[in-house]
């Protein structure tokens, strides 16, 4: 189903979105469990996973990192039967003493906060996740996608929890503050509760089935691109399933500035299999493009029902990013 990829990212590890879980109490009040989840970036898709538990999910990204980073993922969720031993894992640290699987997320990164860099956890693990891979599951991997695989969880070894999406805390570009990976898990859905994939054992619980079950597919292919979101369909369609959420981070902002990427996104889109209830998750970042209608540098999730989106652009009331945004709520 893939496509060819781009260039290795490899500073692009985590979101820089904190906004993303307040969506999640309306998303499981419309969104039907058991559909088919759509999504692009890193971790931020296991939340989404999480509460609305699908069938299926595909994540799609137009790097071919995007791709072994979920699979670096998922072997780690099949190695890692609870939470605590998964952010040990990918973080090369020993779990604290006294630390309980029923600890509170914010509780979990606090102790790990603490506990240094394990070299030798570091190696083992790099070891399991290639084995687990290479052996067990049989991906081709080849000696570049191996590298980039090392040179990602290098990454979140040495840079630990406060790992951000510019790498380095230290290093934020500007100066300006960006979320870490534990900045991300703690947010919450703005009534104070946390809902992220590490914030239970049971939202855990339902990647690492997932994963396990390999239904959490990683693909290469761009929103625009001729063959992937097209082949999903045909596959969904095979399998009388249905995409219930599509989460796009901002990627369509992108799209829209050449004027027949973004039309052959929604001309995608429309061949995947979608009823009144399917919805696009997006992320929204002012600061520019908007003509001061979205100003500074706010961050903000918001919701469309896919069909709403597809009427507007097949009348003709689409002709830029901001008119997509306008239709959310």
């Amino acid at each position: 189903m893939s496509e060819r990829g781009g260039d290795f990212r490899p500073d692009h590890l985590v979101s820089n979105e904190t906004d993303y879980e307040r969506v999640i109490p309306r998303l499981v009040a419309t969104t039907p469990r058991g559909g088919v989840y759509l999504g692009v970036g890193p971790e931020q898709n296991f939340t989404y996973i999480a509460a609305l538990q699908p069938r299926v999910a595909f994540i799609v990204d137009t790097c071919r990192q995007g791709m072994l980073q979920h699979l670096m993922y998922k072997a780690l969720f099949e190695i890692s039967n609870s939470r605590v031993a998964f952010v040990s894992r990918l973080f090369s640290r020993p779990v604290p003493a006294d630390l309980g699987r029923s600890v509170g997320v914010d509780s979990l990164f606090r102790a790990f906060a603490a506990v240094p860099a394990s070299a030798s956890l570091r190696d083992s693990t790099l070891r399991e996740i290639d084995d687990r891979l290479v052996r067990v599951h049989g991906f081709a991997l080849s000696a570049d996608d191996e590298s980039g695989i090392a040179s990602m969880f290098g990454s979140f070894s040495t840079i630990g929890p406060t790992i951000t999406y510019a790498g380095d805390p230290r290093g934020a570009r500007r100066g300006r503050w960006m979320p870490g990976f534990a900045d991300v898990m703690m947010a919450t859905d703005g009534a104070g509760r946390a809902d992220s994939f590490l914030a239970s054992a049971a939202g855990y619980r339902v990647i690492r089935a997932l994963e396990v079950r390999n239904l959490v597919v990683p693909l290469v292919g761009g929103f625009g691109g001729p063959k992937t979101l097209r082949a999903v369909g045909d596959y969904l369609r095979r399998h009388d399933a249905t995409v219930t959420a599509f989460y796009t981070s901002n990627v369509e902002r992108s799209l829209f500035q050449n004027d027949t990427s973004w039309r052959r996104f929604f001309e995608n889109v429309a061949t995947l299999p979608t009823d009144a209830s399917s919805t696009f998750i997006r992320a929204v970042f002012g600061g520019s493009g908007f003509g001061g209608r979205f100003g500074g540098m706010r961050e903000e999730t918001r919701l469309t029902p896919i069909d709403t989106v597809l009427a507007a652009y097949r009348e003709g009331r689409v002709h830029s990013y901001w008119d997509v945004i306008a239709l959310s709520r």
